[in-house]
Formats: C-alpha cells, sequence, structure tokens
C-alpha cells in the first residue's frame, strides 16, 4: 500500500509552478492574479479560502479576497462578477460556495467570464470539458488527475468506479477519467448494491459526503482508492472511506486529510497561471 499523498505532491508542483510564474512576471511586467469572492462567514468556507491565499503567497500569484455580507443581494453579486469580468488586471477568479439560500447558484456561476472561470463550474466551461474543449476543469477532478498523475499512475485500461454525480465532483471526474481511456462506471444514492460494482473496480473515486461509505469488503485487492470526501466527526475531519480497514488492501489511496484537498487548491493555482498565459498570450 503506498499513500497518494496530497499535500506532498502539491508542494512539489508549486514549486515547479513559483519558478514559471518568476518568469511569467519578468516577461509581462507582473504577476497573475487571482481573486476569491466570499459571500457570508461559513466556517468552512473560510478556512477554505485562507488556505488558497496561502498557495497564491507560495507561487508568488497575487490573490485577493472580496468578502460580501451574508445579506447581499443577488443582483448586487452579480455586480460585482461584472466588474471583475471587465476587469482586465484580475485573470482569474471564483465564487465560493455554498451561497445563501437566497441567491441562486447557477444564476452565479454561469455569469462568470468563461475566460476568468478557473474554479471551471459554470454551464460553458462544463460543455468544454464534456466536448474535449479548451477549458477550465473543475479544481478537484483535475487536483485527483494531477495526483494519479504524479504517482505515475496509468488508467488506459482500468476500470474506474466513480461514486458521486455532482457538476463539481463526480460528473466531470468521470469525464476526466473516460479521456485516459478508463472504462468508467458511476454510481450515486439510488445505486443498489453498491459494492457489486465497486469490488470490481481497479479505481475507485469518492465524493458523497457520507462518512465510512467505502469499507473494506467493497474493495478488491490493490485497488486505487481516491477519497474525496471531507466530513467533521467529533472535531476531526474525516472522509467516505474507512480509511484504516480499507488501506491494507489498496495499491494506492489517499488520506483525509492531506489527499485530495491539497490537489484541488493546487488545480485552481494552475488554471489561474493557465487563463494568465492565455489572455497575456493573445495580447
Amino acid at each position: 500500500m503506498q499513500i497518494l499523498d496530497g499535500k506532498k505532491t502539491a508542494r512539489e508542483l508549486e514549486k515547479k509552478l513559483k519558478e514559471k510564474v518568476l518568469l511569467l512576471k519578468e516577461t509581462y511586467g507582473r504577476a497573475p492574479k487571482l481573486y476569491v469572492v466570499l459571500v457570508g462567514d461559513n466556517p468552512a468556507s473560510l478556512s477554505y479560502v485562507k488556505s488558497k491565499e496561502k498557495a497564491c503567497l507560495r507561487t508568488g500569484i497575487e490573490g485577493k479576497t472580496i468578502k460580501l455580507p451574508n445579506t447581499i443581494s443577488e443582483n448586487d453579486l452579480l455586480k460585482v462578477i461584472k466588474d471583475l469580468n471587465n476587469d482586465d488586471t484580475v485573470d482569474g477568479f471564483i465564487v465560493q460556495l455554498p451561497l445563501p439560500k437566497h441567491i441562486d447558484e447557477n444564476t452565479i456561476l454561469n455569469a462568470v467570464s468563461s475566460f476568468k472561470d478557473v474554479d471551471g463550474l459554470s454551464l460553458l466551461s462544463a460543455g468544454k470539458v464534456m466536448n474535449r474543449q479548451d477549458g477550465f476543469t473543475p479544481a478537484t477532478p483535475k487536483g485527483v488527475m494531477m495526483l494519479l498523475e504524479h504517482y505515475n499512475i496509468k488508467l488506459k485500461g482500468m476500470h474506474a468506479v466513480v461514486v458521486g454525480r455532482s457538476n463539481i465532483v463526480g460528473s466531470p471526474m468521470a469525464k476526466l477519467l473516460l479521456n485516459k481511456d478508463a472504462t468508467v462506471t458511476i454510481c450515486h444514492r439510488y445505486t443498489t448494491e453498491l459494492g457489486f460494482y465497486t469490488k470490481q473496480a481497479d479505481i475507485i473515486v469518492v465524493a458523497t459526503g457520507v462518512v465510512n461509505l467505502i469499507t473494506a469488503d467493497m474493495v478488491k485487492k490493490g485497488a486505487i482508492v481516491v477519497d474525496v470526501g471531507i466530513n467533521r466527526v467529533d472535531g476531526k475531519i474525516v472522509g467516505d472511506v474507512d480509511y484504516e480497514n480499507v488501506k491494507e488492501k489498496t495499491s494506492f489511496i489517499t488520506p483525509v486529510p492531506g489527499g485530495v484537498g491539497p490537489m484541488t487548491i493546487s488545480a485552481l493555482i494552475h488554471n489561474t497561471v493557465e487563463a494568465y498565459m492565455a489572455k497575456m498570450e493573445n495580447k
């Protein structure tokens, strides 16, 4: 069993990216700029945004956070997005989820310019991913793929089972695995006999928010297990996989925390640099 160390991998990739950012800054006169729009004071969102700010500092990217009250109207939030879309010094930005219930997430996400949608969550970005066109891949699935590539895991011919079908993780994750020539099965809350499918998998990617959903008897010997879940239990962060019992059956497994989470942030930073380069090269 080998741990897929997302934290270590992210730091290694960030060192390489920092060198690239320094060269870009010398060439174009400024560093890439990433904005995070944060509505309200959700503790998990605040923690995640702080991690993004630290990653920006480590890589030399200019990162800024726009903090807005929980009571902001949908129209006023759309105005903030419009200003960011029109600001030529902003290379990429994200609207941190979740949003307050009185704001429609799809309306907000689809208002983000496709040239700056570094979270890859707009309808246009999703369509580009599904059609293998140039665009921004959602950060978490991209981070998973970067992690697998770093460990030289070849997906061609593997049977991949994705548990979860969200637009943020499950659906784009399945497409990225398919693009690497894996045979993909998608399972979800209405799948009966989940273990029937997972026991056939060479690689399992689970993103459901259900603690210990994947148990040892649901995993075949030598499988690769990628746990995207983040759950808080008794003050601790745990995933969707019964890690202690599952790990001995696997060839590779991600820990929680320290697995996919750091790679998600790394992928977001990489997307921002890509947005910056595309803009500068087309000027």
